[in-house]
């Protein structure tokens, strides 16, 4: 059985994808800034009067639900045409640093986040988590590309 795109219901109407891509991007956005925000003050600028630890604490619902939903609204918008979005380097490219970023984020970055401690282990655990997050922005940016 092959899969037909055109059977997709995001594929028959015209504003669907658009609306769903809308959703993708602003749950990602919301996901990589709350992130940034703690990866900022773990480098030492940012929101000073809280610790890493605090903003961690504050935002970590945000984080969980911009991920979630950028997560689902991506599943979705590979259904469009799988094939085409696995054969895509810059997707596949996009789908590790993803997984690279999530398990990261939520092991390491998270640790020292909460270890309330600064210097130099922290601002290099920052540093990653920001090139990591911006590999899976450029990594979607460039699946348009290539």
């Amino acid at each position: 059985m092959r899969y037909d795109p055109s059977t997709n219901p995001l594929n028959s109407n015209e504003w669907a994808f658009p609306m769903l891509e809308i959703i993708h991007i602003a749950s990602f956005a919301v996901t990589v800034g709350t992130i940034a925000i703690v990866d900022l003050r773990m480098l030492g600028a940012g929101i000073r009067r809280l610790t890493p630890s605090q903003l961690l604490k504050s935002i970590d619902l945000w984080t969980q639900l911009g991920l979630l939903a950028a997560v689902m609204s991506g599943i979705f918008l590979v259904t469009t045409d799988p094939l085409n979005y696995l054969r895509n380097p810059a997707f596949r490219f996009k789908l590790a640093c993803l997984a690279a970023a999530i398990v990261y984020n939520y092991t390491l970055h998270r640790h020292v986040a909460n270890s309330g401690t600064s210097g130099p282990r922290s601002k290099l655990t920052a540093a990653i988590s920001i090139l990591l997050w911006l590999s899976v922005v450029f990594g979607g940016i460039f699946y348009a590309f290539i």
